[in-house]
């Protein structure tokens, strides 16, 4: 049994095993986390701020369709409190999670799980049980998830990729994209070594963003910029993007969604819309649909009580309490 499909089923613990053509058994749950594990949720528990927890902003922001990748859940970069707080402001008709949502690399090495990223797992599975489509994408670091594409978790559909449509017609591959990283396809060892160094990199920023916070300064990325000045890196990522812009032309369709390179991005690649969604951990960006078809980048950097300038009206729900235990 994997760690990941484990973490799943622990941490979604409102998750039952939905049925599409048949049901599925909630996996055996292999990994318990030690005594030094227990100790790390324990202190992690109630770190949420109350605005997180309580009543949900009554003027959500409502969007056709939402794409979010790379959340890295499990790990200390996973901006988890940002996150939540942008999806208890923004609800969707679809919302496509294009991989890298749960970091099974991670976990496999050294257990981390707060308050936070159990809340995130929650919301998610409260909007698809409000009705939400919503469409789970395995990437690299959540690839044992790949096992189980064609069935439904919890109100989850887990594909390989996925063709969208948007309101005016225009029809989008949605990928992770990982599978055209070289070196994540021919040289794991390598991908696992980058991994650690760009965790390194991310503790890092946490120490900045923790400092730049005290002193009033919004949200900002080292490892970002540090990965936008390096030669090797910008020609990485333009290689990347082309790649992603060919596979979605041999496939006939207008352009693709991915994610997997932590950079959010809109462009045209001769006549194909390229779109990254970004990630999480950097840049705290979503790719959104309107109703009329058009897609913009979303950044949530700051929470909502942070830039609101006026009150908040809020909507009481007793039907479904909001679970704060990571275990």
């Amino acid at each position: 049994m994997t760690a990941l499909a484990t973490t799943l089923a622990r941490f979604g613990s409102a998750m039952t095993f939905g049925e599409k053509k048949s049901r599925v058994a909630a996996p055996e749950d292999t990994r318990v986390p030690g005594k030094k594990d227990r100790g790390r949720l324990r202190s992690r528990r109630g770190n949420l701020d109350a605005r997180l927890t309580g009543p949900r902003p009554k003027n959500r922001k409502r969007h056709r369709t939402l794409f979010l990748s790379d959340i890295h859940l499990g790990t200390p970069g996973c901006k988890a409190e940002l996150l939540l707080d942008f999806l208890r402001h923004n609800d969707a008709e679809t919302i496509y999670l294009v991989g890298d949502i749960i970091d099974g690399w991670r976990l496999k090495r050294s257990w981390y799980w707060s308050a936070s990223h159990n809340a995130v797992v929650q919301e998610l599975l409260r909007k698809a049980r409000k009705g939400a489509n919503v469409v789970y994408v395995p990437g690299n670091h959540d690839e044992a998830l790949r096992d189980y594409t064609g069935l439904n978790f919890g109100g989850v559909d887990v594909l390989a990729d996925a063709i969208h449509e948007t309101a005016d017609g225009r029809r989008f591959l949605v990928i992770h994209g990982d599978q055209f990283d070289g070196v994540v396809k021919y040289a794991k060892w390598l991908a696992h070594l980058g991994d650690r160094a760009y965790e390194l990199a991310l503790w890092l920023n946490n120490w900045l963003h923790e400092i730049r916070r005290a002193f009033g300064m919004p949200y900002w990325s080292l490892s970002s910029w540090l990965k936008h000045r390096v030669k090797n890196a910008v020609e990485f990522i333009s290689s990347y993007e082309v790649a992603l812009a060919r596979e979605a032309r041999e496939r006939g369709v207008d352009g693709v969604v991915c994610g997997h390179i932590h950079h959010a991005e809109m462009r045209d690649i001769d006549g194909v819309l390229y779109c990254n969604d970004g990630d999480w951990v950097e840049s705290c960006t979503a790719l959104a649909e309107d109703e009329a078809g058009e897609l913009s980048i979303l950044t949530w950097q700051r929470f909502s009580w942070e830039t609101d300038t006026g009150g908040i009206e809020v909507e009481l729900e007793h039907d479904e309490p909001h679970v704060m235990n990571a275990a």
